[in-house]
């Protein structure tokens, strides 16, 4: 018996002699490892430090027009009345000319930072080209300042699993380069 397993998910398989007898000559049991379809998308985990406040650095990147700013041919199109909230939508707009695409979002978590708790907020991504979601996480740093999470688990319909490797890398930096100018200034 050859065995497998992953703790998300396992698919199980069994092969045996089809030839009518009581018995299976040989009987093989695979286990083939299947991770859910969140785990097949492509992760990103951003950790950033900074002398700011939690309050501050919380305000910064919870800031959604300055996220269109920080990304280059992006802007920020506010959905709803301020200020942000569970249920606040915005949509990030990218594109030159009339080749743009929508990365609409709505907050689904909405945990500012207080005294020495962490801040949290979850955008769920409900575009027809972008889907997944979006954590930012903020909270003070261990010698002051502050230590900002952003994850993020995106898929870009259209391009296909083999993409996802590339498109990961390419969060990664946009990410990390906006997040470090939305902090600094």
């Amino acid at each position: 018996m050859v065995t497998r397993s992953n703790p998300r998910s396992t698919v199980a398989v069994s092969i045996t002699d089809r030839r009518p007898r009581t018995e299976p000559i040989f009987g093989v049991q695979f286990r083939v490892c299947m991770p859910a379809y969140h785990a097949l998308m492509p992760g990103i985990r951003i950790i950033h430090r900074t002398s700011l406040p939690p309050a501050e650095a919380w305000r910064r990147v919870t800031d959604w027009e300055r996220h269109g700013a920080q990304v280059p041919l992006t802007r920020t199109i506010i959905g709803t009345e301020p200020p942000t909230r569970v249920g606040t939508r915005f949509t990030a707009r990218t594109g030159v000319g009339r080749i743009t695409f929508d990365d609409p979002m709505e907050v689904a978590l909405w945990q500012p930072p207080a005294d020495a708790s962490p801040g949290l907020v979850r955008l769920e991504k409900r575009g027809r080209a972008v889907t997944g979601w979006a954590e930012i996480g903020v909270r003070p740093g261990p010698a002051g300042g502050s230590v900002v999470e952003w994850r993020e688990e995106l898929h870009v319909r259209g391009l296909g699993r083999r993409f996802d490797p590339l498109v990961a890398a390419a969060g990664r930096l946009l990410f990390s380069r906006a997040l470090a100018r939305l902090l600094r200034g």
